[in-house]
């Protein structure tokens, strides 16, 4: 009877393993994503070329200083865990965003995204990954410079936002553009990354139907 016991135990056991979801599986190291990767990259050679300033000069430069710090904010982001990034859209219009490929799994690391749309007072939802911001052809944008400088954004392009930060958007109530809570904006042109950025005005926006995941009221 004892023996009959442990076989069904051990029966039962077998099945689980067979038929259980792989709820136990590792997500993918950080280091194995793309972005990261590029940071990096990015970071190791603004290291190099303050190390090489402040040999030639004996000082080095307030704005490769400021970038360095902001890459090792973004850096530590991903090494803690964040791998996403968020945007909230405060611009009084619909917003075109850039978030996970539908047919690429969760666990996998893509260089590419698939564009959304983002209602006005929305923010999207945690852990959701907003990559980046599309702007119209016809809006004009504001964003701050590394040196925390205005720089102003052409239309038609799309702006990369980096894991661990709350992109937020808003429009100023003088000028009508919209302006950018962070500092360091990435600009991404077509046929410099594998996303689809039309040519399109923020009417032809307005006219999509949002479907971006959101965080609850």
């Amino acid at each position: 009877m004892k023996n009959f016991k442990y076989i069904l135990m051990a029966m039962v056991l077998l099945v689980n393993l067979v038929f259980a979801e792989p709820s136990l599986a590792d997500r993918p190291e950080y280091s194995e994503n793309p972005d990261y990767i590029n940071l990096t990259e990015e970071l190791n050679n603004l290291q190099t070329v303050k190390e090489t300033q402040a040999q030639l000069e004996g000082s080095t430069s307030e704005q490769i200083d400021q970038k360095i710090n902001e890459l090792e904010l973004q850096k530590y982001a991903f090494e803690s865990g964040i791998d996403w990034g968020q945007c909230s859209n405060q611009t009084g219009k619909t917003l075109a965003i850039y978030g996970p490929e539908p047919d690429v799994d969760d666990d996998e690391y893509s260089e590419g995204a698939a564009l959304y749309f983002l209602g006005n007072g929305e923010t999207t939802q945690d852990r959701w990954n907003c990559k980046g911001v599309y702007l119209p052809n016809d809006v004009s944008a504001i964003a701050l410079g590394v040196g925390k400088e205005e720089e102003e954004l052409p239309g038609g392009i799309a702006i990369k936002v980096p894991n661990g930060t709350n992109l937020v958007l808003k429009v100023n109530a003088d000028t009508g553009a919209i302006e950018f809570n962070q500092a360091g904006t990435k600009i991404l042109k077509p046929g410099e990354v594998n996303w689809f950025i039309p040519n399109v005005s923020q009417n032809i926006v307005d006219a999509r139907v949002t479907n971006a995941p959101t965080k609850k009221a």
